[in-house]
């Protein structure tokens, strides 16, 4: 019998970097303020510098580079009184609902990559299952991963997994009929039983789901990413959706690259043997 996969480490939970940069940045003024005495306005301007270059060097996406450069300036502002901002309780409110919406645990995880309305259309004509396959949107958020999952696969048994209970919910509410959405941590649930497991997620977990698949899926099964594919794999199918994105297919057992990752042909639509 296969193990089960490990969960991916706590250290690759974001926005964790980013909390522990701001606070960084903050140690430095204090420091800087307080206990060399320096003027508030060198102070500010060493730190927010040494903010912009540590998020150019760390920052491994345009939008993250620019958090993590933005959040002690944006913070010194608000602290500082220089524009109005509301009382205490909104903050903490907001605070409650991000961590509903993204909870500590999945933090780890994209926080809502909402699978595009169609994106899927004609999957089955490349990525064929049979009737009543067992499909599973690990990380469903919202549901529109298991809109666009039954659009392409109308008989299929339909799943859903989401960590945060209000996305859980709503995708109760939003799922085509007969689809089945529960509570859970997409990396502690069982792949087993799955036909095909669709992921939407971010490129640093791609690594984790690899292993997931290769420990939990069968042979003959599939892993199915959109737009991120899995380092040092050799794609099934590279399969380009109606809105322009690509979508990645492994058929368990999936196999390596050998040598240096290459991109497959852009002009790959239909799946090759494993």
């Amino acid at each position: 019998m296969r193990r089960r996969a490990a969960p991916p480490s706590p250290h690759d939970r974001w926005p964790l970097p980013a909390l522990l940069a701001w606070l960084a940045a903050w140690a430095g003024y204090v420091v800087l303020r307080v206990g060399l005495q320096r003027p508030v306005a060198e102070s500010f301007g060493v730190v927010a510098l040494l903010a912009i270059v540590w998020a150019l060097r760390r920052g491994d996406t345009p939008l993250r580079r620019m958090v993590l450069a933005a959040g002690f300036p944006v913070s010194w502002v608000l602290a500082a009184g220089l524009v109005p901002t509301p009382p205490v309780w909104v903050w903490a409110l907001l605070a409650l609902l991000v961590l509903a919406l993204y909870p500590w645990r999945a933090w780890r995880d994209a926080p809502l990559y909402p699978t595009p309305v169609g994106a899927l259309d004609g999957l089955r004509e490349a990525l064929w299952l049979p009737p009543r396959a067992r499909v599973l949107d690990a990380g469903c958020g919202a549901g529109d991963g298991l809109r666009a999952l039954a659009r392409a696969y109308p008989d299929a048994e339909l799943h859903g997994v989401e960590r945060a209970w209000p996305w859980v919910l709503l995708a109760r509410l939003r799922a085509p009929v007969g689809a089945r959405v529960r509570h859970g941590d997409l990396w502690r649930t069982d792949w087993v039983p799955y036909d095909l497991v669709y992921l939407f997620q971010r490129p640093e977990t791609m690594p984790h789901a690899a292993a997931k698949a290769a420990a939990e899926l069968r042979p003959g099964a599939w892993l199915a990413s959109l737009e991120f594919e899995v380092p040092g794999w050799r794609p099934t199918l590279r399969w380009r959706c109606p809105d322009g994105r690509w979508l990645w297919a492994y058929r368990m057992p999936a196999q390596a690259l050998a040598g240096a990752v290459q991109p497959c042909s852009a002009a790959a639509a239909a799946p090759t043997t494993t």
